[in-house]
């Protein structure tokens, strides 16, 4: 899932970002309220993580002016600001959340996971299909009760195809939300990492779970399409 975190101190800008990108989410990263709100209104994050005391223009004003847009991404307030009044505030101008510094990293992450599943009307962190299963909250993954290990983009984008199971997502949607604004790779590169998948997820097993549409893109086979029929 693709993250922008707004943060101008540099040190947690640093700890974050590595933080995030370890637990594989694709991180771009704006300084300053000008270049978040360009980069908000031109990309589509999942979770938007925004600190209150930034230069230029300040956290609030930049989520009042996101809701007054119809800009509805998940956003995770993060400021020293420690007050009930001031979490009030936050969370009476369109935030989805809110936490205070200093946090723990692994809150940060479990939070925004929760954002995320919010944001595709998930409430279990448990995703099924067939016999597999993707564990959201331990980012793990099991296919007829065995574990499958894969890296982190692997998982990035399994969960991403489990949460538009039974839907058709296109090369161009992978992309967006599975990769940063620094990443050199070419897009050719989706269709490797599902070649990936299919070697870790599908093989040895049935029914293959991972379809391609040709000309459209990828999904996940949802209830409603059937197995390959046997000879």
């Amino acid at each position: 899932m693709r993250v922008l975190l707004v943060e101008d101190t540099q040190a947690l800008v640093k700890a974050y970002r590595q933080g995030l990108e370890e637990e594989g989410f694709a991180v771009d990263v704006a300084t300053d309220g000008e270049e978040a709100d360009v980069k908000c209104r031109s990309t589509s994050y999942d979770v938007i993580v925004l600190d209150i005391m930034l230069p230029k223009v300040d956290g609030l004003t930049l989520l009042k002016r996101w809701r007054a847009a119809g800009i509805n991404t998940h956003v995770l307030m993060l400021t020293a600001r420690t007050t009930t009044p001031d979490k009030v505030v936050g969370l009476d101008t369109g935030a989805d959340d809110y936490l205070t510094k200093p946090c723990e990293m692994d809150e940060l992450f479990a939070r925004i996971r929760a954002l995320v599943r919010r944001g595709h009307q998930q409430k279990d962190p448990m995703l099924r299909c067939y016999d597999l299963e993707i564990d959201t909250a331990a980012r793990q993954v099991k296919r007829a009760g065995r574990t499958v290990n894969l890296t982190p983009r692997e998982y990035a984008l399994l969960e991403f195809l489990a949460f538009h199971r039974g839907k058709v997502v296109t090369r161009s949607m992978i992309w967006e939300h599975l990769y940063d604004e620094y990443d050199e790779n070419t897009s050719n590169v989706v269709d490797v990492y599902i070649r990936y998948l299919r070697n870790k997820v599908d093989k040895g097993f049935d029914p293959p779970l991972i379809l391609t549409r040709w000309g459209e893109g990828y999904m996940l086979r949802g209830d409603d399409d059937p197995p390959p029929a046997t000879k």
